[in-house]
Protein backbone atom coordinates (compact mmCIF):
# COMPACT_ATOMS: atom_id res chain seq x y z
CA UNK A 1 0.00 0.00 0.00
CA UNK A 2 1.55 3.40 -0.63
CA UNK A 3 0.33 6.59 1.31
CA UNK A 4 1.68 9.81 -0.35
CA UNK A 5 0.85 13.21 0.16
CA UNK A 6 1.75 16.75 -1.37
CA UNK A 7 2.38 19.65 -0.01
CA UNK A 8 3.48 21.59 -3.52
CA UNK A 9 5.96 19.07 -5.21
CA UNK A 10 4.88 17.66 -8.40
CA UNK A 11 2.95 14.29 -8.59
CA UNK A 12 4.71 11.38 -8.40
CA UNK A 13 5.03 8.92 -11.22
CA UNK A 14 3.90 5.18 -11.05
CA UNK A 15 5.63 2.15 -13.08
CA UNK A 16 3.80 -0.70 -12.90
CA UNK A 17 5.36 -4.10 -13.52
CA UNK A 18 4.41 -3.83 -17.05
CA UNK A 19 6.04 -0.67 -17.91
CA UNK A 20 3.29 1.39 -17.83
CA UNK A 21 3.80 4.45 -16.48
CA UNK A 22 1.24 7.83 -15.19
CA UNK A 23 1.13 10.06 -12.42
CA UNK A 24 -0.27 9.78 -9.57
CA UNK A 25 -3.56 11.76 -8.18
CA UNK A 26 -2.88 13.11 -5.21
CA UNK A 27 -4.60 16.26 -3.71
CA UNK A 28 -2.57 19.13 -2.76
CA UNK A 29 -1.96 20.00 0.64
CA UNK A 30 -0.25 23.64 1.90
CA UNK A 31 3.37 24.08 1.75
CA UNK A 32 5.43 22.61 4.40
CA UNK A 33 6.26 25.24 7.19
CA UNK A 34 2.36 26.81 6.78
CA UNK A 35 0.97 24.91 9.17
CA UNK A 36 -2.96 24.57 10.44
CA UNK A 37 -3.79 22.27 8.03
CA UNK A 38 -3.41 18.61 7.55
CA UNK A 39 -2.36 16.84 4.54
CA UNK A 40 -4.38 14.55 2.78
CA UNK A 41 -3.13 11.43 1.83
CA UNK A 42 -4.01 9.31 -1.00
CA UNK A 43 -3.63 5.75 -0.72
CA UNK A 44 -3.23 3.23 -3.58
CA UNK A 45 -2.49 -0.99 -3.78
CA UNK A 46 0.40 -1.13 -5.51
CA UNK A 47 1.71 -5.07 -7.17
CA UNK A 48 4.88 -6.36 -6.30
CA UNK A 49 7.77 -4.72 -8.48
CA UNK A 50 6.45 -1.23 -8.79
CA UNK A 51 8.03 1.80 -9.45
CA UNK A 52 7.46 5.07 -7.79
CA UNK A 53 9.30 8.15 -8.98
CA UNK A 54 9.56 11.42 -6.45
CA UNK A 55 10.95 14.19 -7.72
CA UNK A 56 10.97 18.11 -7.26
CA UNK A 57 9.97 20.33 -9.72
CA UNK A 58 13.58 21.06 -11.46
CA UNK A 59 13.83 18.05 -12.94
CA UNK A 60 10.24 18.89 -15.86
CA UNK A 61 9.43 22.79 -15.14
CA UNK A 62 11.79 25.45 -17.17
CA UNK A 63 10.77 28.58 -18.72
CA UNK A 64 11.63 27.07 -21.93
CA UNK A 65 10.18 24.10 -21.65
CA UNK A 66 6.55 22.71 -22.07
CA UNK A 67 5.37 20.99 -18.75
CA UNK A 68 3.16 18.58 -20.55
CA UNK A 69 5.54 17.58 -23.09
CA UNK A 70 8.48 17.40 -20.59
CA UNK A 71 6.43 14.82 -18.27
CA UNK A 72 5.45 12.81 -21.33
CA UNK A 73 9.57 12.67 -21.95
CA UNK A 74 9.64 11.66 -18.01
CA UNK A 75 6.73 8.90 -18.27
CA UNK A 76 8.90 7.48 -21.39
CA UNK A 77 11.93 7.43 -19.42
CA UNK A 78 11.09 5.97 -16.67
CA UNK A 79 9.17 2.91 -18.54
CA UNK A 80 12.83 1.78 -19.86
CA UNK A 81 13.48 -1.52 -18.41
CA UNK A 82 16.97 -1.14 -16.40
CA UNK A 83 19.19 -3.52 -14.55
CA UNK A 84 18.95 -1.55 -11.14
CA UNK A 85 17.13 1.79 -9.79
CA UNK A 86 20.42 3.55 -9.93
CA UNK A 87 20.94 2.86 -13.60
CA UNK A 88 17.10 3.62 -14.25
CA UNK A 89 17.37 7.07 -12.32
CA UNK A 90 20.71 7.66 -13.99
CA UNK A 91 18.87 7.09 -17.26
CA UNK A 92 16.39 9.50 -16.52
CA UNK A 93 18.24 12.19 -15.54
CA UNK A 94 20.06 11.82 -18.63
CA UNK A 95 16.99 12.19 -20.97
CA UNK A 96 14.45 14.42 -19.06
CA UNK A 97 16.94 16.88 -16.92
CA UNK A 98 17.43 20.37 -18.92
CA UNK A 99 21.29 20.95 -19.97
CA UNK A 100 21.27 23.87 -17.77
CA UNK A 101 18.63 22.98 -15.28
CA UNK A 102 17.47 26.21 -13.84
CA UNK A 103 16.72 24.82 -10.11
CA UNK A 104 17.75 22.10 -7.84
CA UNK A 105 16.79 18.88 -9.00
CA UNK A 106 16.37 15.64 -7.18
CA UNK A 107 15.00 12.22 -7.86
CA UNK A 108 13.99 9.32 -5.58
CA UNK A 109 12.82 5.78 -6.99
CA UNK A 110 11.62 3.03 -5.21
CA UNK A 111 10.70 -0.22 -5.77
CA UNK A 112 8.11 -2.34 -3.94
CA UNK A 113 7.90 -5.54 -2.47
CA UNK A 114 5.62 -7.83 -0.46
CA UNK A 115 5.62 -8.85 2.90
CA UNK A 116 4.76 -12.28 3.92
CA UNK A 117 1.57 -13.14 5.96
CA UNK A 118 3.58 -13.35 9.01
CA UNK A 119 5.13 -10.11 8.81
CA UNK A 120 2.02 -8.37 9.15
CA UNK A 121 -0.46 -8.81 12.30
CA UNK A 122 -3.18 -6.80 12.76
CA UNK A 123 -5.71 -6.22 15.84
CA UNK A 124 -9.07 -4.21 16.24
CA UNK A 125 -9.21 -2.00 19.87
CA UNK A 126 -12.82 -1.38 21.53
CA UNK A 127 -12.77 1.63 22.52
CA UNK A 128 -12.38 1.63 26.11
CA UNK A 129 -9.55 2.38 28.48
CA UNK A 130 -9.45 -0.82 29.56
CA UNK A 131 -8.25 -2.45 26.00
CA UNK A 132 -4.92 -0.90 27.10
CA UNK A 133 -3.81 -3.88 28.62
CA UNK A 134 -4.66 -6.50 26.09
CA UNK A 135 -3.46 -4.50 23.13
CA UNK A 136 0.05 -4.30 25.05
CA UNK A 137 -0.24 -8.58 25.92
CA UNK A 138 -1.26 -8.90 22.36
CA UNK A 139 1.94 -6.71 20.89
CA UNK A 140 4.17 -8.75 23.40
CA UNK A 141 2.91 -12.61 22.42
CA UNK A 142 3.40 -11.43 18.21
CA UNK A 143 6.91 -10.16 19.28
CA UNK A 144 7.79 -13.23 21.37
CA UNK A 145 6.55 -15.35 17.99
CA UNK A 146 8.60 -13.38 16.07
CA UNK A 147 11.76 -13.86 17.84
CA UNK A 148 12.11 -9.88 19.05
CA UNK A 149 11.47 -10.88 23.06
CA UNK A 150 14.48 -7.81 23.72
CA UNK A 151 12.33 -5.18 22.10
CA UNK A 152 8.95 -6.47 23.63
CA UNK A 153 9.09 -3.80 26.33
CA UNK A 154 9.59 -0.73 24.39
CA UNK A 155 7.14 -1.74 21.54
CA UNK A 156 4.94 -3.06 24.72
CA UNK A 157 5.50 0.87 26.14
CA UNK A 158 4.75 2.46 22.83
CA UNK A 159 1.46 0.45 21.94
CA UNK A 160 0.45 1.61 25.64
CA UNK A 161 0.87 5.18 24.69
CA UNK A 162 -0.66 5.10 21.19
CA UNK A 163 -3.78 2.70 21.93
CA UNK A 164 -4.26 5.12 24.70
CA UNK A 165 -4.20 8.70 22.79
CA UNK A 166 -6.35 6.79 20.26
CA UNK A 167 -9.02 5.66 22.39
CA UNK A 168 -8.67 8.60 24.62
CA UNK A 169 -8.82 11.39 21.88
CA UNK A 170 -9.81 9.48 19.13
CA UNK A 171 -12.82 7.93 17.01
CA UNK A 172 -13.56 4.40 16.80
CA UNK A 173 -13.07 1.69 15.05
CA UNK A 174 -9.35 1.53 16.02
CA UNK A 175 -6.85 -0.83 14.87
CA UNK A 176 -3.38 -1.98 16.37
CA UNK A 177 -0.85 -2.99 12.93
CA UNK A 178 2.11 -4.41 14.11
CA UNK A 179 4.80 -4.78 10.65
CA UNK A 180 8.41 -6.82 10.93
CA UNK A 181 10.84 -5.68 7.92
CA UNK A 182 14.07 -4.54 8.44
CA UNK A 183 12.77 -2.39 11.18
CA UNK A 184 9.91 -2.71 13.63
CA UNK A 185 6.70 -0.52 13.09
CA UNK A 186 3.90 0.02 15.48
CA UNK A 187 0.36 1.51 13.53
CA UNK A 188 -2.19 2.54 15.20
CA UNK A 189 -5.17 3.67 13.00
CA UNK A 190 -8.85 5.57 13.95
CA UNK A 191 -11.31 7.36 12.23
CA UNK A 192 -10.81 11.52 13.55
CA UNK A 193 -8.36 13.59 11.01
CA UNK A 194 -7.17 15.30 14.21
CA UNK A 195 -3.51 15.12 14.17
CA UNK A 196 -1.47 14.57 17.36
CA UNK A 197 1.38 17.22 17.86
CA UNK A 198 4.09 16.79 20.12
CA UNK A 199 4.35 19.37 23.31
CA UNK A 200 5.99 19.10 26.47
CA UNK A 201 3.79 18.16 29.66
CA UNK A 202 4.32 21.04 32.89
CA UNK A 203 5.34 19.05 36.06
CA UNK A 204 2.04 19.01 37.47
CA UNK A 205 0.23 17.96 34.35
CA UNK A 206 -1.58 14.56 34.85
CA UNK A 207 -1.12 13.54 30.65
CA UNK A 208 0.17 14.79 28.06
CA UNK A 209 3.92 13.01 28.17
CA UNK A 210 2.41 10.01 25.31
CA UNK A 211 3.97 11.28 22.48
CA UNK A 212 7.17 12.87 23.75
CA UNK A 213 7.99 9.18 25.20
CA UNK A 214 7.36 7.44 21.94
CA UNK A 215 9.51 9.70 20.44
CA UNK A 216 12.17 9.33 22.83
CA UNK A 217 11.84 5.63 22.71
CA UNK A 218 11.87 4.85 18.79
CA UNK A 219 14.12 5.68 15.67
CA UNK A 220 11.48 7.84 14.26
CA UNK A 221 7.54 8.56 14.65
CA UNK A 222 4.91 10.64 12.71
CA UNK A 223 0.85 10.59 11.53
CA UNK A 224 -0.93 10.45 8.10
CA UNK A 225 -3.93 11.29 6.82
CA UNK A 226 -6.07 8.61 5.16
CA UNK A 227 -9.86 8.50 3.43
CA UNK A 228 -10.92 7.04 6.70
CA UNK A 229 -8.89 9.17 9.58
CA UNK A 230 -5.64 8.51 10.52
CA UNK A 231 -2.65 6.51 11.14
CA UNK A 232 0.06 7.16 13.79
CA UNK A 233 3.07 5.31 13.59
CA UNK A 234 6.43 4.36 15.05
CA UNK A 235 9.33 3.05 14.16
CA UNK A 236 11.75 0.90 15.93
CA UNK A 237 15.37 -0.65 15.39
CA UNK A 238 15.03 -5.08 15.24
CA UNK A 239 17.73 -5.16 17.70
CA UNK A 240 17.70 -4.16 21.33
Amino acid sequence: MLAVASAGHPAPALVLPDGTCRLIRVNAGPPLGVGGLPFEATEIRLPEGSVVALYTDGLIEDRDRDLDQATDALCRALSVRADSLESLCDGVLKDVLPEEPGDDVALLLARTSVLGADQVVTKDVPPDPGAVAGARVWAGERLAAWGLVEIAFVTELVVSELVTNAIRHGVPPIQLRLIRDRTLICEVSDASSTSPHLRRAHAYDEGGRGLLLVAQLTQRWGSRQTDRGKTIWAEQSLAG
